[in-house]
């Protein structure tokens, strides 16, 4: 007798290679038009689901999982972040959640060092001033920017796609300090060369340009908030590929335009996809549309980890990447 295959509900268009090993493995339900679901889509799809595959656009949150089915036993969430999912909730109610941790690393902290090479030597700016028509020509004091060899570059969080950014930063000259909640191994840091700051607040006020790296978590609302945002020095720069939310947005809005800090590259913003409009008018700030891990091996990659957790999870096992709540 054949064993019936689980219904699998894909919230979000995936690349064609994993939705067909999907359809394969599964009875796989896509979402061909790519349309984010609403929230009573939502609620329908995990009443029926034996396994929801979300993406950070899904808000899975209590109210959506208080109508889960006696089905539901897996979320397998395509990304590594997993602050749109109610994890107590998903425990609480026996389902096991799921990401896909490692395969972006190296795709985000490259868009961070993109992102702090643009601020600092105003490639946007200058992009938008050849395609506006305005560029005369070449003069010596035009479109300076500011050589980041030998600044002080600041990683809030540690953590994969941290160290990775600190790899490159070595090697475009850059001084490595970074905060985290624990002290990373000592080989780890003279390998980086990089300097562990206990405070935050002591961080900021003495490094040249700010990356964030950290989880969104309860703990790290307003991370950088409008009081510690005040610490960076005026000619320094935040960058931001994490998480809006991390960042108190209006705060930095206002510093940008005051320029109380130099510049701003944002890829994620507090209340996405809306962008705060005070944002799109400032010529210091380069804006991103969530781009930072979008590159096809990426995306790939994250799919074969979603089908090898549901597919591990189907046979009995406990998945690979099973999230623990208070490990992220």
């Amino acid at each position: 007798m054949t064993k019936k295959k689980p219904l699998v509900i894909v919230t979000r268009k995936l690349p064609e290679a994993i939705e067909t090993r999907m359809m394969e493995l599964f009875d796989a339900r896509l979402n061909i038009d790519d349309v984010p679901m609403s929230k009573p889509e939502l609620i329908e799809a995990v009443k029926q689901a034996d396994v929801l595959v979300p993406t950070v656009t899904d808000r899975i949150d209590s109210a959506v999982l208080a109508h889960a089915g006696p089905n539901l036993r897996l979320i397998a969430n395509f990304g590594t972040g997993v602050d749109h999912v109610d994890l107590q909730t998903a425990r609480s109610r026996g389902i096991t959640v799921t990401n896909t941790p490692d395969v972006l690393t190296e795709d985000t902290a490259d868009m961070t060092m993109a992102l702090i090479l643009a601020v600092s030597r105003r490639v946007a700016e200058g992009e938008r001033m050849i395609r506006s028509g305005e560029w005369t020509g070449w003069a010596p004091t035009s479109m300076l920017g500011h050589r980041i060899w030998g600044k002080r570059l600041g990683i809030v969080g540690m953590g994969r796609i941290g160290r990775a950014l600190a790899r490159r930063a070595k090697g475009f000259g850059l001084s490595v300090h970074y905060h985290n909640r624990r002290r990373v191994h000592p080989d780890t840091e003279g390998e980086l060369d990089a300097t562990w700051w206990e405070s935050l607040d002591q961080m900021l006020a003495h490094v040249d340009i700010v990356s964030v790296n950290c989880p969104h978590t309860p703990a790290t609302y307003h991370l950088l908030s409008a009081r510690r945002l005040k610490l960076m020095q005026p000619h320094a720069i935040l960058v931001n590929t994490a998480r809006g939310e991390i960042v108190d947005e209006p705060a930095l809005t206002r510093m940008l335009a005051d320029r109380e800090i130099a510049g701003a590259g944002l890829d994620v913003f507090e209340h996405e996809p809306a962008v705060n409009p005070k944002l799109l008018e400032l010529q210091n700030a380069v804006l991103l549309p969530h781009m930072g891990s979008a590159t096809i091996e990426g995306r790939v990659d994250m799919g074969e980890k979603v089908l090898i957790n549901i597919k591990t999870f189907v046979d009995g096992h406990t998945p690979p990447d099973r999230v623990i709540e208070g490990l992220l």
